[in-house]
């Protein structure tokens, strides 16, 4: 298929962007810290990430904190950070309802991503995701339709649509059948299936969005960390030779946070509220919370607070061993370009090897079947940021984001 001849700019929430001038990939890779890259390329087991740390773009970003998957996803996908887009989570207290809920309805979203946008100057876009719970976020605004613009999950390939998805037939379309949501097949879907939409209609605009099943349960260089990243770096030679541009980032990194015993080494939060304030009267909302907590138990290292005298238990925090910062909700705010209105009184973040919970009954940790590796925190912040291209000009001390990916891709590589 022809792509765009006639070359111009898009822009989208104050940041411009280039027409693609080849067909552009930005991969977010669920939890990859750096060094899972390099440990696969030293094991002389992914010959084409040799090739672009050799002689392509290879930075160290900063994601978004909280280090979770809704807001980094979406701060990638629009250019912009939380206090913009307004997904502050996976999970929050809706201040409308009172309820804790998930943060996956369209409608917390408050600006538009880059894909409705590309969509209107002609491009066509393809929007594939490991699990389904971002898939509407990230197409929210997409008009879906065959072989202008689809939008799906690997996790519900088999329930596609035309009209909810703008495709059908995804799993005899990749030759698949829907992999298990606690495995690596789930991102390996997101690939191969990246890779038949670009030999079939060739889309302008392609995102692809991993999970982090692995990353939660191997650390980099281990034996199945490496299968991954080999598995992974097959499918990006395959659309490095179709000619696409590639740029791939993470929404998070990862750490051990566990002790000497293999154990999860846990703060849990509500308890110490409870003992500080009296049961229930301070509430703790984790996050990190999702629909799949067997690989992290709802543990991270990122929390907020629900309750009165801030300040006071602000400095009781700060003076625990294990706490990095106790923030009010003003000053999270600006430290992390958080939406104020969507945090608690008090923003609480643990140190690198520790994680945050509620209450110790309220957490599942049967499925945790490997020493706690997890995320949330400032310490998980450092991201790569790699492309098959080489930057057109120097990047002049530049502090890289991981929401700066498209304006890589399209605007600064060659």
């Amino acid at each position: 298929m022809d792509t765009i001849s006639s070359l111009g700019d898009v822009t989208v929430n104050g940041r411009s962007y280039r027409l693609p001038r080849r067909p552009t990939i930005v991969v977010c890779i669920d939890g990859s810290e750096p060094g899972y890259i390099e440990a696969a390329v030293d094991a002389g087991r992914a010959p084409w990430f040799t090739k672009v740390l050799k002689s392509g773009t290879s930075l160290i970003a900063d994601c978004v904190v909280p280090s979770f998957t809704n807001p980094n996803n979406l701060s990638i996908v629009t250019g912009r950070p939380p206090a913009v887009h307004g997904i502050s989570g996976n999970y929050f207290l809706d201040p409308d309802t009172g309820k804790e809920v998930m943060m996956n309805d369209p409608k917390f979203l408050r600006v538009e991503t880059l894909f409705p946008a590309f969509q209107r100057a002609g491009c066509r876009i393809a929007v594939i995701t490991a699990k389904d719970k971002l898939r509407g976020l990230l197409g929210k605004g997409l008009e879906l339709m065959p072989g202008k613009a689809c939008s799906f999950s690997s996790e519900k390939s088999d329930k596609a649509s035309l009209a909810e998805n703008g495709i059908e037939n995804v799993n005899t379309l990749v030759g698949l059948p829907v992999p298990d949501v606690y495995s690596a097949g789930l991102s390996e879907f997101v690939f191969a299936a990246g890779v038949r939409l670009m030999e079939r209609e060739r889309p302008e605009i392609m995102y692809l969005s991993t999970t982090d099943y692995i990353q939660h349960k191997h650390a980099p260089g281990t034996p199945v960390a490496n299968d991954f990243y080999a598995m992974m770096d097959g499918y990006m030679a395959k659309l490095d030779a179709m000619g696409c541009t590639i740029v791939l980032t993470a929404d998070h990194g990862m750490n051990a946070k566990f002790g000497a015993d293999g154990q999860p080494d846990v703060i849990y939060l509500q308890d110490v509220f409870d003992g500080w304030v009296g049961k229930d009267k301070a509430r703790v909302i984790l996050p990190i919370t999702d629909p799949y907590v067997v690989h992290h138990g709802a543990l991270g290292s990122y929390a907020v607070v629900y309750c009165e005298r801030p300040e006071e238990w602000a400095a009781k925090l700060k003076a625990m061993p294990g706490i990095e910062a106790a923030l009010g909700k003003e000053e999270a705010a600006k430290r992390f370009e958080l939406p104020a209105d969507r945090l608690g009184d008090l923003v609480v973040v643990s140190t690198k090897n520790k994680v945050l919970g509620t209450s110790a009954a309220r957490h599942d940790l049967s499925g945790l079947t490997e020493p706690l590796r997890s995320h949330g925190g400032i310490s998980e912040q450092q991201v790569p940021l790699i492309c098959n291209r080489t930057l057109a000009a120097p990047a002049d001390g530049r502090q890289w984001r991981n929401f700066d990916a498209f304006d890589l891709a399209l605007n600064l590589v060659t």
